[in-house]
C-alpha cells in the first residue's frame, strides 16, 4: 500500500495561503472537494474539527496530519499542502506547522485508514526528505518527492 495510490499532483497546495488551524483545514477541505465532488464540504470541516477537539493533529517538526473517518464508500483521500511561512497550529511542540497531509476515510476502512496514517507518519519521520518538501518547487515536483519517498519504504 502507497500513499501515492490515493492522491496524485491535482491534490497537492504547494503554497498554502493559510495562517491558523482552521484556515488550513478549509483550504485543504476547499482543495479536497474540487476533485472528490461527492464529499460534503461543512461534514468534512465539521469531522476535523472535532477531531481537532480530542487533541492537535499537529505533531512536531513542523508536521500536522489532520485526519477523520466519514460516512461515506469509497477509497480514502489524502491532500497535501505546504506552507513556507508556517502555521499557527497549536503542535504538540509550540512550533508553526509547514507540512500538513490530510487523510480522509470511509468509516468502513478502518484497517486501511490506520495503515496509511501510519504510513504518512513514517514517511515523516525523515528529516531529510522534509526538507526536500521545503525545498522542491510546484505540486508536480512535491507529488514526485512523495513518490519517491513512499517508494523507498
Amino acid at each position: 500500500m502507497k500513499i501515492g495510490d490515493y492522491f496524485n499532483s491535482l491534490d497537492i497546495i504547494p503554497y498554502l495561503a493559510s495562517t491558523t488551524k482552521e484556515e488550513v483545514l478549509a483550504e485543504l477541505t476547499a482543495k479536497l472537494v474540487t476533485h472528490h465532488d461527492t464529499i460534503d464540504r461543512d461534514e468534512v470541516l465539521r469531522v476535523l474539527l472535532e477531531r481537532e477537539m480530542l487533541g492537535s493533529t499537529g505533531i512536531g517538526g513542523g508536521i500536522a496530519i489532520p485526519h477523520a473517518k466519514l460516512q461515506y464508500r469509497g477509497d480514502p483521500i489524502v491532500v497535501f499542502g505546504r506552507s513556507t511561512t508556517g502555521i499557527a497550529y497549536d503542535a504538540l511542540d509550540g512550533k508553526p506547522v509547514n507540512l500538513v497531509f490530510l487523510l480522509l476515510a470511509s468509516e468502513h476502512a478502518l484497517d486501511l485508514y490506520l495503515k496509511l496514517l501510519a504510513r504518512i507518519s513514517r514517511l515523516l519521520k525523515d528529516r531529510a526528505f522534509r526538507g526536500r518538501l521545503m525545498d522542491v518547487a510546484g505540486a508536480a515536483a512535491l507529488y514526485d518527492t512523495i513518490r519517491e519517498q513512499d517508494n523507498r519504504l
